[in-house]
Protein backbone atom coordinates (compact mmCIF):
# COMPACT_ATOMS: atom_id res chain seq x y z
CA UNK A 1 0.00 0.00 0.00
CA UNK A 2 1.08 3.59 -0.31
CA UNK A 3 2.30 5.86 2.41
CA UNK A 4 -0.82 8.28 1.03
CA UNK A 5 -3.17 5.63 1.30
CA UNK A 6 -2.48 4.15 4.88
CA UNK A 7 -1.24 7.00 6.67
CA UNK A 8 -5.22 8.68 6.55
CA UNK A 9 -7.05 5.34 7.52
CA UNK A 10 -4.40 4.68 10.59
CA UNK A 11 -5.34 8.26 11.75
CA UNK A 12 -9.02 7.59 11.45
CA UNK A 13 -8.32 4.89 13.81
CA UNK A 14 -6.28 7.04 15.98
CA UNK A 15 -9.47 9.12 16.23
CA UNK A 16 -11.70 6.28 17.02
CA UNK A 17 -9.41 5.12 19.54
CA UNK A 18 -9.27 8.70 21.16
CA UNK A 19 -13.03 8.68 21.04
CA UNK A 20 -13.73 5.07 22.87
CA UNK A 21 -10.81 5.56 25.29
CA UNK A 22 -12.09 8.96 26.27
CA UNK A 23 -15.73 7.78 26.39
CA UNK A 24 -16.12 4.42 27.67
CA UNK A 25 -17.29 3.85 30.77
CA UNK A 26 -19.72 5.02 33.33
CA UNK A 27 -19.72 8.77 32.36
CA UNK A 28 -20.45 7.73 28.77
CA UNK A 29 -20.31 9.89 25.66
CA UNK A 30 -22.86 12.86 26.34
CA UNK A 31 -20.39 13.63 29.16
CA UNK A 32 -17.89 14.21 26.47
CA UNK A 33 -20.03 16.30 24.96
CA UNK A 34 -20.83 18.20 27.52
CA UNK A 35 -17.53 18.96 28.29
CA UNK A 36 -17.01 19.90 24.69
CA UNK A 37 -19.33 22.54 25.36
CA UNK A 38 -18.26 23.41 28.86
CA UNK A 39 -21.43 22.28 30.76
CA UNK A 40 -19.89 19.12 32.41
CA UNK A 41 -19.88 18.76 36.47
CA UNK A 42 -16.48 18.93 38.09
CA UNK A 43 -17.02 14.78 38.49
CA UNK A 44 -17.54 14.31 35.22
CA UNK A 45 -14.07 16.90 34.13
CA UNK A 46 -12.05 14.55 36.95
CA UNK A 47 -12.49 11.10 35.66
CA UNK A 48 -11.53 12.39 31.90
CA UNK A 49 -8.93 14.75 32.45
CA UNK A 50 -7.87 13.01 35.86
CA UNK A 51 -7.87 9.26 35.09
CA UNK A 52 -9.09 8.93 31.21
CA UNK A 53 -6.79 11.09 29.51
CA UNK A 54 -3.57 10.23 31.25
CA UNK A 55 -4.23 6.70 30.79
CA UNK A 56 -5.08 7.28 26.82
CA UNK A 57 -1.94 8.91 26.58
CA UNK A 58 0.30 6.84 28.75
CA UNK A 59 -1.42 3.61 26.30
CA UNK A 60 -0.53 5.73 23.03
CA UNK A 61 3.59 6.27 24.18
CA UNK A 62 4.05 2.95 25.00
CA UNK A 63 2.48 1.51 22.08
CA UNK A 64 4.48 4.07 20.22
CA UNK A 65 7.79 3.82 21.70
CA UNK A 66 7.69 -0.11 21.94
CA UNK A 67 6.91 -0.55 18.28
CA UNK A 68 9.32 2.15 16.89
CA UNK A 69 12.12 0.55 19.01
CA UNK A 70 11.03 -3.29 17.90
CA UNK A 71 11.65 -1.68 14.52
CA UNK A 72 14.84 -0.30 15.04
CA UNK A 73 16.34 -3.49 16.40
CA UNK A 74 14.59 -5.73 14.11
CA UNK A 75 17.03 -3.44 11.56
CA UNK A 76 20.03 -3.36 13.51
CA UNK A 77 20.02 -7.39 14.53
CA UNK A 78 19.22 -8.14 11.09
CA UNK A 79 16.39 -10.40 12.30
CA UNK A 80 12.41 -9.85 12.35
CA UNK A 81 11.81 -11.67 15.66
CA UNK A 82 14.16 -9.09 17.30
CA UNK A 83 12.70 -6.79 19.90
CA UNK A 84 12.79 -4.22 22.15
CA UNK A 85 13.70 -6.10 25.44
CA UNK A 86 16.51 -7.80 23.48
CA UNK A 87 18.80 -5.47 25.52
CA UNK A 88 17.67 -6.86 28.59
CA UNK A 89 16.07 -3.21 29.60
CA UNK A 90 12.51 -5.38 31.09
CA UNK A 91 14.03 -7.63 33.59
CA UNK A 92 16.54 -4.34 34.77
CA UNK A 93 13.58 -2.30 35.27
CA UNK A 94 11.93 -4.91 36.65
CA UNK A 95 14.69 -5.46 39.70
CA UNK A 96 14.47 -1.56 40.27
CA UNK A 97 10.87 -1.73 40.91
CA UNK A 98 10.94 -4.72 43.12
CA UNK A 99 13.76 -2.91 44.91
CA UNK A 100 12.33 0.02 45.52
CA UNK A 101 8.61 -1.71 47.10
CA UNK A 102 11.70 -3.97 49.06
CA UNK A 103 13.33 -1.13 50.46
CA UNK A 104 9.89 0.40 51.31
CA UNK A 105 10.38 3.35 48.97
CA UNK A 106 7.14 2.53 47.42
CA UNK A 107 5.70 6.33 46.03
CA UNK A 108 5.05 6.10 42.60
CA UNK A 109 7.76 8.29 41.78
CA UNK A 110 10.32 6.52 43.37
CA UNK A 111 9.21 3.35 41.52
CA UNK A 112 9.43 5.17 38.61
CA UNK A 113 12.95 6.49 38.44
CA UNK A 114 14.36 3.51 40.30
CA UNK A 115 13.03 1.33 37.21
CA UNK A 116 13.95 3.86 34.52
CA UNK A 117 17.39 3.91 35.92
CA UNK A 118 18.29 0.38 36.47
CA UNK A 119 16.82 -0.52 32.92
CA UNK A 120 19.36 2.02 31.79
CA UNK A 121 22.34 0.28 33.85
CA UNK A 122 21.28 -2.90 32.08
CA UNK A 123 21.00 -2.02 28.91
CA UNK A 124 24.41 -0.05 29.28
CA UNK A 125 25.96 -3.82 31.15
CA UNK A 126 24.74 -5.13 28.21
CA UNK A 127 26.44 -2.84 25.49
CA UNK A 128 29.37 -3.04 27.41
CA UNK A 129 29.97 -6.60 27.44
CA UNK A 130 28.97 -7.17 24.10
CA UNK A 131 30.61 -4.79 22.31
CA UNK A 132 34.18 -6.63 24.06
CA UNK A 133 37.32 -6.46 21.76
CA UNK A 134 37.42 -10.48 22.33
CA UNK A 135 34.08 -10.56 20.01
CA UNK A 136 34.51 -11.13 16.19
CA UNK A 137 30.66 -10.33 15.89
CA UNK A 138 29.75 -7.43 18.22
CA UNK A 139 26.17 -7.46 17.18
CA UNK A 140 25.43 -10.92 17.74
CA UNK A 141 26.97 -10.73 21.01
CA UNK A 142 25.11 -7.74 22.31
CA UNK A 143 22.39 -10.03 21.63
CA UNK A 144 23.46 -13.06 23.56
CA UNK A 145 24.55 -10.86 26.22
CA UNK A 146 20.97 -9.51 26.85
CA UNK A 147 19.40 -12.96 27.09
CA UNK A 148 21.98 -13.85 29.77
CA UNK A 149 22.06 -10.08 31.28
CA UNK A 150 18.17 -10.30 31.26
CA UNK A 151 17.87 -14.03 32.76
CA UNK A 152 19.94 -13.15 36.24
CA UNK A 153 18.03 -9.97 36.57
CA UNK A 154 14.94 -12.07 36.31
CA UNK A 155 15.93 -14.34 38.70
CA UNK A 156 16.88 -11.67 41.04
CA UNK A 157 13.19 -9.87 40.79
CA UNK A 158 11.57 -13.74 41.64
CA UNK A 159 14.70 -13.78 44.48
CA UNK A 160 13.57 -10.06 46.00
CA UNK A 161 9.14 -10.94 45.18
CA UNK A 162 9.85 -14.29 47.40
CA UNK A 163 11.99 -12.54 50.35
CA UNK A 164 9.45 -9.56 50.63
CA UNK A 165 6.25 -11.70 49.38
CA UNK A 166 3.92 -9.46 51.65
CA UNK A 167 4.86 -6.13 50.28
CA UNK A 168 5.38 -7.34 46.77
CA UNK A 169 1.65 -7.77 45.33
CA UNK A 170 2.06 -4.31 43.51
CA UNK A 171 5.42 -5.27 41.75
CA UNK A 172 3.55 -8.00 40.29
CA UNK A 173 0.67 -6.66 38.83
CA UNK A 174 3.27 -4.04 37.69
CA UNK A 175 4.89 -6.96 36.16
CA UNK A 176 2.63 -7.97 34.16
CA UNK A 177 1.86 -4.49 32.47
CA UNK A 178 -1.10 -2.07 33.31
CA UNK A 179 -2.04 1.41 32.86
CA UNK A 180 -4.24 1.71 35.61
CA UNK A 181 -4.11 4.06 38.23
CA UNK A 182 -2.37 6.93 35.72
CA UNK A 183 -0.69 9.60 37.07
CA UNK A 184 -0.49 12.82 34.50
CA UNK A 185 3.18 12.91 36.10
CA UNK A 186 4.08 9.76 34.34
CA UNK A 187 2.78 11.55 30.97
CA UNK A 188 5.13 14.36 31.66
CA UNK A 189 7.72 12.25 32.72
CA UNK A 190 7.98 9.75 29.53
CA UNK A 191 6.25 12.09 26.79
CA UNK A 192 9.47 14.28 26.21
CA UNK A 193 12.04 10.92 26.27
CA UNK A 194 9.14 9.50 23.53
CA UNK A 195 9.00 12.24 21.40
CA UNK A 196 12.68 13.21 21.31
CA UNK A 197 13.27 9.09 21.11
CA UNK A 198 11.26 9.22 17.83
CA UNK A 199 11.81 11.69 16.30
CA UNK A 200 15.62 10.57 16.24
CA UNK A 201 14.71 7.14 14.37
CA UNK A 202 12.51 9.18 12.19
CA UNK A 203 15.05 11.41 11.15
CA UNK A 204 17.78 8.89 10.86
CA UNK A 205 15.34 5.94 8.92
CA UNK A 206 17.77 5.75 5.83
CA UNK A 207 20.74 4.76 7.89
CA UNK A 208 18.07 1.37 9.17
CA UNK A 209 17.48 0.59 5.75
CA UNK A 210 21.57 0.57 5.29
CA UNK A 211 22.09 -1.51 7.75
CA UNK A 212 19.43 -3.93 6.96
CA UNK A 213 22.29 -4.79 3.82
CA UNK A 214 24.74 -5.21 6.45
CA UNK A 215 27.59 -3.61 7.99
CA UNK A 216 29.60 -3.26 4.76
CA UNK A 217 27.02 -2.34 2.63
CA UNK A 218 25.93 0.43 5.51
CA UNK A 219 29.97 1.54 6.00
CA UNK A 220 30.42 1.79 2.52
CA UNK A 221 27.24 4.42 1.79
CA UNK A 222 28.99 6.73 4.57
CA UNK A 223 27.51 5.69 7.77
CA UNK A 224 29.66 5.42 10.48
CA UNK A 225 28.65 1.77 11.60
CA UNK A 226 30.04 1.99 15.26
CA UNK A 227 29.35 5.15 16.32
CA UNK A 228 25.13 4.79 14.90
CA UNK A 229 24.80 1.31 16.38
CA UNK A 230 25.51 3.10 19.74
CA UNK A 231 23.17 6.10 19.54
CA UNK A 232 20.51 3.56 18.28
CA UNK A 233 21.28 1.14 21.05
CA UNK A 234 21.21 4.44 23.14
CA UNK A 235 17.88 5.32 22.04
CA UNK A 236 15.65 2.29 22.06
CA UNK A 237 17.45 1.98 26.18
CA UNK A 238 15.94 4.77 26.72
CA UNK A 239 12.86 4.55 25.00
CA UNK A 240 12.04 1.27 26.65
CA UNK A 241 13.20 2.15 29.60
CA UNK A 242 11.08 4.91 30.01
CA UNK A 243 7.83 3.17 28.88
CA UNK A 244 8.42 0.00 31.12
CA UNK A 245 9.37 2.30 34.07
CA UNK A 246 5.82 4.15 33.49
CA UNK A 247 3.46 1.16 32.33
CA UNK A 248 5.48 -2.26 33.70
CA UNK A 249 6.22 -5.25 30.83
CA UNK A 250 4.27 -4.77 28.09
CA UNK A 251 5.53 -7.80 25.55
CA UNK A 252 5.36 -8.70 22.13
CA UNK A 253 4.21 -5.21 20.92
CA UNK A 254 7.07 -4.10 18.96
CA UNK A 255 7.11 -7.35 16.99
CA UNK A 256 3.36 -7.56 16.62
CA UNK A 257 2.84 -4.53 14.77
CA UNK A 258 5.76 -3.68 13.00
CA UNK A 259 5.33 -6.71 11.30
CA UNK A 260 2.02 -6.11 10.59
CA UNK A 261 2.86 -2.59 9.20
CA UNK A 262 5.53 -4.46 6.92
CA UNK A 263 3.43 -6.91 5.36
CA UNK A 264 0.82 -3.97 3.81
CA UNK A 265 3.94 -1.16 3.22
CA UNK A 266 7.22 -3.04 2.90
CA UNK A 267 11.07 -2.67 4.50
CA UNK A 268 11.68 0.58 3.55
CA UNK A 269 11.80 2.25 7.12
CA UNK A 270 10.44 6.12 5.58
CA UNK A 271 7.28 4.39 5.25
CA UNK A 272 7.62 1.44 7.78
CA UNK A 273 8.21 3.80 11.00
CA UNK A 274 5.85 6.58 10.85
CA UNK A 275 2.94 3.71 9.77
CA UNK A 276 4.22 1.32 12.73
CA UNK A 277 3.89 4.37 15.34
CA UNK A 278 0.52 5.44 13.93
CA UNK A 279 -0.73 1.82 14.60
CA UNK A 280 0.36 1.55 17.48
CA UNK A 281 -0.95 4.43 18.95
CA UNK A 282 -4.52 2.96 18.25
CA UNK A 283 -3.53 -0.62 18.91
CA UNK A 284 -2.49 -0.17 22.35
CA UNK A 285 -5.38 2.11 23.71
CA UNK A 286 -7.98 -0.46 21.90
CA UNK A 287 -6.00 -3.35 23.80
CA UNK A 288 -6.42 -1.17 26.98
CA UNK A 289 -10.47 -0.85 26.85
CA UNK A 290 -11.06 -4.57 26.63
CA UNK A 291 -8.45 -4.88 29.46
CA UNK A 292 -10.58 -2.56 31.85
CA UNK A 293 -14.46 -3.46 30.01
CA UNK A 294 -13.98 -7.02 29.42
CA UNK A 295 -14.23 -8.26 33.03
CA UNK A 296 -15.77 -6.69 36.56
CA UNK A 297 -12.11 -5.86 37.42
CA UNK A 298 -9.41 -5.21 35.12
CA UNK A 299 -7.10 -7.36 33.21
CA UNK A 300 -3.22 -6.86 32.84
CA UNK A 301 -2.52 -5.19 29.37
CA UNK A 302 0.57 -7.25 29.21
CA UNK A 303 -1.09 -10.57 29.47
CA UNK A 304 -3.39 -9.62 26.59
CA UNK A 305 -0.61 -8.63 24.02
CA UNK A 306 1.73 -11.86 25.08
CA UNK A 307 -1.59 -14.00 23.95
CA UNK A 308 -2.04 -12.22 21.23
CA UNK A 309 1.90 -12.27 20.54
CA UNK A 310 2.35 -15.52 20.88
CA UNK A 311 0.49 -17.20 18.14
CA UNK A 312 1.61 -14.05 16.20
CA UNK A 313 5.29 -15.08 16.96
CA UNK A 314 4.72 -18.96 15.96
CA UNK A 315 3.07 -17.97 12.56
CA UNK A 316 6.91 -15.50 11.83
CA UNK A 317 8.63 -18.83 12.51
CA UNK A 318 6.40 -20.88 10.55
CA UNK A 319 6.39 -17.87 7.50
CA UNK A 320 10.22 -18.27 7.69
CA UNK A 321 10.84 -21.69 7.93
CA UNK A 322 13.11 -21.05 10.84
Amino acid sequence: MRLTAIIPLLLIFNLLAVVLALGVGSSGYDQIFRILTNKADDTTKTIVFGYRLPRLLLAMIAGASLSASGCAMQALFRNPLAEPYILGVASGASVGAALSVALSIGAIHSRLVFAFFSALFTAYLVYLIGTSSRFRDQTYAILLAGVAIASFFSGLTSLLIYFAAQSMHKVVFWLMGSFSNPQWEEVYFALPITIAGIAYLLITSWNLNALLLGDEHAAAVGINVERYRRSLIAVVALLTSATVAVSGVIGFVGIIIPHTVRMMVGEEHQRLLPSTILLSTAFMPAIDIFARTSTSGELPVGAITAMLGGPFFLYLLLRRSI
